[in-house]
């Protein structure tokens, strides 16, 4: 008898809530709560470019805490910034003084590309390379430099910073590779004997470097990224060396994080499983990844390529600790902040498109023009269809852009 009311009480409630949403008015508002409910429910993960204030650095947690699966996946740029510097001071501590000091007046004078000066890797690689050689004066902006000094093969050299500058193109966009072109011709110009190293905040500029008709025989130049085309200039003597940072498990543990979420994973799971540990299809991720708490961020080691390892770098070699998965196939669409830049569309990209269709994710990526966010929001459209987002902004401040367009 019990059992029967209750039955017939339930069966009341939904005929009177299915009376109460009668009306078209009540009916599309009532999907339009449910859809907004549903994309702010979502998992969203930003990646490669960090919700950050462009001029302190300071991480924009509002933005990291849209909702409890919101993350952020990247590398370790303070790190990174070190292990360039690094393997400046390295490679220079086994040199021949009289060949790297070209005009021997005892002084290593160097150029410096840099890339985005509201960028926070652009920073920490400027700051990386300064204190490695002593120039850094507690400033990221250009010229503002002290004098330093370097071992060079068992001679102390004096380091001078004879011009940095941010490389940005005609259109406005950073880290420009046609900048740092133009920008070499007019150093080797201006410093004839005077310049005896180059050192960029990325793969693309340095070898837009090397590009300039003029660029000095001899000079080492030094790039970040370990994209394709610097490696290959490295097992061909051009580029000095770079830096990994590990793309592949940049793409991966994007992904990785992306399906953890989708698969109803919670709490450590989420940015352990197939990361550090395998996960429910046996994947894990080969190269070292850690987790920053206080940043909700999944960071990737880097690791420094030279002439003695850069055949371990070099292009096709993906990991094989993911392999096919049957997970639920789900959708998700990926902004990139610019078509043209190097990095993403040489590597990042390619490894994302490599690894998604393994963990059953749909990619619909959608790409700016590097310099007005518009061009990538202006794509950030039918959000409804969608599983997940990833999000590579334009300009590091904009997270909110976008999480206000998924609260509709």
């Amino acid at each position: 008898m019990k059992k029967a009311l209750l039955t017939a009480s339930a069966l009341a409630m939904i005929a009177a809530g299915f009376m109460g949403c009668k009306g078209k008015d009540n009916s599309s508002s009532g999907a339009a709560s449910v859809a907004a409910a549903g994309n702010k429910g979502k998992p969203l993960v930003f990646f490669n470019r960090q919700p950050s204030d462009p001029t302190t650095g300071a991480i924009d947690m509002n933005s990291m805490n849209w909702n409890d699966k919101t993350y952020y996946v990247g590398f370790d740029s303070v790190g990174g910034g070190a292990v360039q510097g690094q393997l400046i001071v390295d490679w220079l501590a086994e040199q021949d003084a009289t060949k790297i000091d070209r005009n021997g007046d005892g002084v290593l004078g160097y150029v410096l590309c840099m890339g985005d000066a509201g960028h926070n890797d652009s920073q920490a690689r400027t700051k990386g390379i300064r204190e490695a050689l002593g120039t850094w004066n507690g400033s990221y902006d250009s010229g503002n430099t002290k004098e330093g000094s370097v071992n060079v093969g068992g001679t102390e050299l004096k380091v001078v910073e004879l011009e940095g500058k941010f490389m940005t193109g005609t259109d406005g966009s950073t880290w420009n590779a046609n900048a740092a072109t133009d920008a070499m011709s007019n150093w080797a110009t201006k410093y004839p004997n005077e310049l005896d190293m180059v050192v960029s905040n990325n793969d693309g500029m340095a070898m837009g470097c090397l590009q300039a008709s003029n660029y000095p025989e001899g000079v080492p130049i030094f790039g970040y990224d370990a994209n394709a085309d610097a490696i290959e200039a490295i097992g061909a003597g051009k580029l000095t060396g770079t830096v990994s940072q590990n793309t592949d498990a940049q793409a991966t543990a994007t992904l990785q994080v992306i399906r953890n979420l989708l698969d109803g994973l919670t709490g450590a799971d989420v940015y352990t499983k197939g990361i550090s540990e395998p996960d429910q299809y046996g994947n894990k991720i080969s190269a070292e990844v850690e987790y920053v708490a206080d940043q909700k961020a999944v960071l990737a080691k880097n690791a420094a390529v030279n002439g003695n390892n850069w055949q371990q770098y070099t292009a096709g070699n993906r990991d094989a600790g993911v392999t096919q998965t049957n997970a639920t196939p789900k959708k998700v669409i990926l902004t990139i902040y610019n078509s043209a830049d190097n990095f993403l569309s040489s590597s990042y990209l390619p490894a994302l498109q490599y690894y998604a269709p393994l963990l059953n994710l749909d990619l619909t990526v959608v790409q700016g023009d590097g310099q007005n966010e518009a061009s990538c929001l202006d794509k950030f459209t039918n959000l409804n269809s969608f599983d997940a987002y990833a999000i590579n902004m334009v300009k590091t401040n904009s997270g909110s852009d976008y999480t206000d367009k998924l609260k509709y």
